[in-house]
């Protein structure tokens, strides 16, 4: 079993080119059971009437927690650099997008 950390206790991440481009979600759907969160990402395009979880993260509770933690701070960096981040009531994503029908 190879080791992760190296004896400074520092751990080697490798990140490949395809991972590094990332995927693009406008929209998180979160789910937890007893032992884990759940994460979907998704990018819902208008007129578009169907959509595709891009991405599914499973998390540990713990895990979620930390990572809570982690994105509250970096959003506060964020906005001290920035400027606040401007949030909705409602997500502007209209339910009902897509073509309708005309009689």
């Amino acid at each position: 079993m190879e080791e992760n950390q190296n004896q400074d206790g520092q751990i080697n991440i490798e990140l490949d080119q395809e991972i590094a481009e990332g995927t693009y979600s406008n929209l998180a759907i979160i789910n937890h059971s007893i032992s884990e969160f759940i994460v979907d990402f998704i990018n819902i395009m208008p007129g578009v009437p169907k959509a595709k979880v891009k991405s599914r993260i499973i998390l540990t509770p713990q895990h979620a927690k930390r990572l809570t933690k982690a994105l509250a701070d970096n959003v506060r960096k964020f906005e001290q650099q920035n400027g606040e981040i401007k949030d909705y009531e409602e997500p502007p994503i209209p339910m009902n997008f897509g073509p309708t029908g005309k009689a």
